[in-house]
């Protein structure tokens, strides 16, 4: 019944998913800032990717349930784990030590806007004028909380650096969010332990080589478990959820994220805020209601692929015999026949023709 319910309404699989994620991520912006006081940058970037190795490792599915890395994703994995585990968490950690928790929860909502503009460069995924509006009013929410800062005093240049710093870390984390759109197809947890552990180790060389001083045993353990869970955790639900309605979507529902970490830094008791950061947040809100709200459907050619991801065969578009039928989800190389059809979709793993 569900997985019916979810193919009439195909976002609604994806959009869960990606909520789950941003949910994760949202609460770790402000405990990465609470624990990651006087810890080093690349420290901090290395702790928390050291979290993910360990819940990837945990959540790594069967090869009969999930389709394995392969020798031709190195590359791609290396790329992921240099924008997504060491930029972007380097960034972070510099800008939370130079702006407040909830300016740059704000913030992070940009990455949306970046991830979305790459997968339509990079994966061609249907934009319209709706989807163009919600970028618009996302970067001019971004605008307003940096020009916000730079009025805020003498404290507000140091301040606006925080924020470019964020912004900076939410354009690495576009690219990688991109690049992860290439393996999705894979298990997840496998992706999560491999990009976790090249990220950990590049930014813990570099936290030796810069000299960063080793932190004590309870903020190591809190990164470690913020890392585990806002970082490692997140990521798998996010690599489900680009595999259920594709990046830019994915993106554009995770941009809840940085709402869930203004909130708990306000809770946690920060209290920066000002009628320009109501604003910018009242801009953002506002284009993340107009991506949830799209809708789309046509007519459709499918044309014969071969490959292999985990799928079930009650969703039209999984054809192929098996003696026995496997019930439920499961994984191996299998061949798509081409035809044409109409129905409900979005940019998922088997929707990504021109338009």
């Amino acid at each position: 019944m569900a997985h019916r319910f979810s193919h009439r309404w195909p976002a609604l699989r994806g959009g869960l998913a990606a909520l789950t994620a941003a949910l994760l991520f949202g609460v770790s912006t402000p405990l990465v800032q609470r624990f990651g006081t006087g810890v080093g940058s690349f420290t901090t970037a290395a702790l928390l990717y050291a979290g993910t190795v360990l819940i990837g490792a945990l959540l790594r599915r069967p090869i009969e349930r999930e389709a394995r890395i392969r020798r031709g994703d190195a590359s791609r994995l290396a790329l992921m784990a240099l924008f997504g585990a060491g930029i972007g968490p380097v960034a972070l950690a510099w800008g939370l030590q130079r702006t407040s928790g909830a300016s740059a929860s704000l913030m992070l909502t940009l990455e949306a806007v970046f991830t979305a503009v790459l997968a339509r460069l990079w994966y061609h995924e249907s934009f319209d004028r709706r989807m163009v509006l919600a970028m618009i009013l996302l970067t001019l929410g971004g605008m307003v909380l940096v020009i916000d800062r730079a009025h805020a005093g003498s404290a507000g240049a140091n301040q606006m650096l925080g924020l470019l710093a964020v912004m900076a870390a939410t354009a690495a984390w576009g690219v990688d969010n991109t690049l992860s759109r290439g393996v999705a197809e894979r298990d997840p947890g496998q992706v999560v332990m491999l990009k976790g552990a090249l990220g950990a180790v590049a930014t813990t060389a570099l936290a030796f080589a810069l000299g960063e001083p080793i932190p004590s045993a309870w903020p190591a353990l809190a990164l470690l478990a913020v890392g585990a869970t806002g970082y490692g955790l997140s990521l798998r639900f996010y690599l489900l959820a680009q595999r259920a309605f594709g990046a830019a979507r994915t993106g554009s529902v995770f941009a809840f994220a940085p709402f869930v970490g203004a909130l708990l830094a306000f809770l946690l008791g920060e209290r920066s805020g000002s009628a320009g950061m109501l604003a910018g947040a009242v801009l953002m809100a506002s284009g993340i209601v107009l991506h949830l709200a799209e809708r789309h459907g046509h007519e459709h050619d499918h044309d014969a692929s071969e490959h292999e991801h985990a799928h079930r065969h009650d969703d039209e578009h999984h054809t192929h015999r098996h003696v026995p039928l496997p019930a439920g989800p499961h994984s191996h190389l299998h061949r798509h026949e081409a035809m044409r059809h109409t129905h409900p979709h979005v940019p998922d793993e088997h929707h990504g023709h021109r338009h």
